[in-house]
């Protein structure tokens, strides 16, 4: 199977380039992946919950980042195996910089196996398109979080010397003012240090869902006991009116 297409992102190109290769930023932006683990040389073993409508399970494997040409392409490679099938596929990515952010054009030959493979070439090329998708939105939208402001120490421009006359009272020296601080903008993607072999990456627990509030449930279970109260007052009524 063969699947080509490309994704603009607001964001450039030396910045993205840092972030796909990262495993910390991969492990919380590839959709369904939930575990990274460093095994060393830009490989990692994954662990992906993916599939095609109701074939769906838990696929082991690894994926390799090689051929780096930074910050322009690189390959990706990725095999894995489930209950659902095989998948070995090679990505060529490719970054260019456009008006406002960066194109990836993407390259990818697969190989599908197993039950998932029975789907069909035209069922699996729509959902493959869709899941890159998703995840460069991911990716952007990581990107874009907002700036974060550090604190560093610098020197406030020194006073203009005030003059002295001759005919006048020397004004005492004025006290030295204290440094304040320089707000300056940080990166927001520095370059990530290199993963040690046996480093885990994970991707983070969503949110817990806030609990019902009690009124809310105590309001449920008032509904349906009047409606079963009210349904046997009209069985009763319509009992009395055949006799």
């Amino acid at each position: 199977m063969k699947v080509i297409g490309s994704a603009l992102l607001g964001v450039d190109r030396a910045r993205l380039w840092t972030a796909l290769q990262d495993p910390g930023v991969l492990v919380r932006t590839i959709p369904g992946c939930e575990r990274l683990e460093a095994v060393g040389g830009d490989i990692y073993r994954m662990t992906v919950h993916a599939g095609v409508a109701s074939i769906r399970g838990v696929y082991q494997g690894e994926v390799a980042l090689a051929e780096p040409e930074e910050p322009e392409s690189f390959v990706l490679r990725a095999r894995g195996q489930g209950a659902p099938g095989t998948v070995d596929a090679t990505v060529q990515i490719r970054l260019s910089e456009v008006e406002g952010g960066t194109r990836v054009d993407y390259d990818a030959d697969a190989v599908v196996g197993g039950m998932i493979g029975g789907v069909g070439q035209r069922m699996l090329n729509s959902v493959a398109r869709k899941t890159a998708g998703e995840f460069f939105s991911a990716v952007e939208e990581h990107l874009l979080a907002g700036p974060v402001l550090v604190e560093t120490a610098g020197p406030v421009p020194a006073l203009a010397e005030v003059p002295i006359f001759a005919e006048a009272p020397a004004f005492p020296e004025a006290p030295a003012f204290p440094e304040a601080p320089v707000f300056s903008e940080a990166p927001l993607s520095p370059a990530a240090p290199a993963a040690q072999p046996g480093q885990v990456f994970t991707r983070p627990a969503p949110p817990p869902k806030p609990a019902a509030p009690s009124w809310s449930l105590l309001a449920a279970f008032g509904m349906g006991a009047a409606i079963a109260l009210g349904s046997a007052v009209i069985g009763w009524l319509l009992g009395r009116s055949r006799r």
